[in-house]
C-alpha cells in the first residue's frame, strides 16, 4: 500500500511539474526590449505563448493570456477608460496593441496600469 501511494504521489508531482515548467513565462533572444510608446505606454513584442514583463505573474497574467485566447470576443467589447482617444477600438486593444504577421504579438500596458 505504501508503494502505490509513493508512486500515485511521485506521478501527480510529476504531472504538475510538466504543467508548471510550460505555463512558465519563458525568455529568448526573440523577445524584445521594454519599450515605451507615443501615449506613455509600455510595449513589448513576444512570441506567442510568452507574456510581457508588465504583466507580472498571477491575475494580470491570466488577463493577458484571457486577451490573447479570446480576442475575437473582447474585440466586441468597449472600454470606457478613455483610450479610444488614443485609437482603441475595443478592450483588446488595451492588452494587445498588435497581432504581427510573424506570428508576434505586441502587447501594451494599458490594461497593467
Amino acid at each position: 500500500m505504501k508503494r502505490r501511494a509513493f508512486l500515485y504521489g511521485a506521478g501527480a508531482t510529476a504531472v504538475a511539474a510538466v504543467a508548471a515548467w510550460q505555463t512558465w513565462p519563458t525568455r529568448s533572444g526573440t523577445a524584445a526590449p521594454v519599450t515605451t510608446d507615443a501615449i506613455g505606454d509600455q510595449v513589448q513584442t513576444l512570441p506567442r505563448g510568452q507574456w510581457p514583463e508588465f504583466a507580472g505573474t498571477g491575475e494580470i497574467q491570466r488577463l493577458y493570456r484571457y486577451a490573447v485566447e479570446h480576442g475575437d470576443e473582447l474585440q466586441y467589447i468597449p472600454c470606457f477608460c478613455g483610450c479610444y482617444r488614443f485609437g482603441h477600438k475595443s478592450n483588446r486593444d488595451c492588452y494587445v496593441k498588435a497581432f504581427n504577421r510573424d506570428g508576434t504579438l505586441t502587447f501594451t500596458s494599458h490594461a497593467a496600469t
